[in-house]
């Protein structure tokens, strides 16, 4: 069954909202220059209430990070209690490897050969853990760090799914188009944030359910 993950979570009700529906993983987003923001403050008693509130049902909590150092991802990451760290910026494969299996990397190549040369040289730390991607796929938009709505192009996600075990895809997926992305792709997992949305940072439930089930569907 494809996992999937509702990134850009910014209140309890969109986090419990995405929850019901269904969603394996959701996805906070500790960007300062995000319309997604959220700061560590605001995430943690989200965290908490999830937890208390679902229990063995809560899905992975995950904390998106840009260009950050080390020190700062795990102090917040402690803090929340997030389960995973998406590193979506520029980050070297030895901070994977600092964070001890606990992040994983996405990429956002502009063609097939950078997407491979990616591939190859994270690799080697890729999570262990079979509840993490091995590797998150991102469309390529110069300047942006994900959340632009640009759709990855088919033929690079296919070449990417080749080489990774557990690939989960974002960019530009909606509930009208994920089941044909998934369908050509094969993806481990997808990743949605704008898609589900009726402004930024707000989720919309009935958008949000009905990813789900297009996504499970297919």
């Amino acid at each position: 069954m494809v996992k999937v993950k509702i990134c850009g979570i910014t209140t309890l009700d969109d986090a419990l909202a995405a929850a019901q529906a269904g969603a394996d993983m959701l996805g906070f987003n500790f960007y300062k220059k995000s319309p997604r923001y959220i700061t560590p403050e605001t995430a943690q008693p989200i965290c908490d209430a999830l937890r208390q509130q679902l229990g063995d049902q809560c899905p992975l909590l995950v904390g998106l990070f840009v260009n950050e150092i080390v020190g700062n991802i795990s102090a917040i990451t402690n803090r929340v209690g997030l389960d995973a760290a998406q590193l979506h910026g520029d980050e070297s494969d030895d901070m994977v490897k600092e964070l001890r299996g606990l992040a994983f990397k996405a990429i956002r190549p502009a063609n097939v050969a950078m997407a491979l040369d990616d591939v190859n040289y994270y690799c080697p730390h890729f999570p262990v853990n079979e509840k993490f991607p091995s590797l998150l796929l991102d469309a390529n938009q110069p300047g942006q760090y994900g959340g632009t709505g640009t759709t990855v192009n088919v033929e690079l996600a296919q070449a990417v799914k080749a080489e990774v075990p557990r690939l989960m895809l974002a960019g530009g997926l909606t509930p009208d188009n994920v089941a044909a992305v998934i369908a050509q792709v094969q993806p481990w997992g997808v990743d949605v944030a704008s898609g589900v949305e009726s402004e930024p940072g707000k989720k919309d439930a009935a958008k949000v359910r009905t990813f789900v089930q297009a996504a499970r569907g297919a």
